[in-house]
């Protein structure tokens, strides 16, 4: 059993591994707006947080069109 969970672990860091590549060239975004610009990774459910490992620390980040207006209007005003 244990073999087999790690087997199936493997395959999802792998994958995550590959779809987080593919957005590299997107902005990511913390819920405040403010522009993230380190490293990040993929979560089993697929939400992207920031650090390149999930640590205590990690933040949940999002794509610009998926802030809220308050958090769009700061991002918009750092971008200038």
């Amino acid at each position: 059993m244990l073999l087999k969970l790690r087997v199936k672990v493997t395959k999802v860091v792998k994958a995550a591994k590959k779809e987080v590549n593919m957005a590299k060239g997107v902005p990511h975004y913390f819920k405040d707006g403010t522009k993230h610009s380190g490293g990040m990774h993929k979560m089993p459910n697929g939400h992207v947080h920031s650090g390149a490992r999930h640590s205590k620390t990690s933040k949940r980040l999002y794509h610009f069109k998926d802030l809220s207006e308050t958090a769009k209007k700061k991002a918009k005003k750092k971008g200038k």
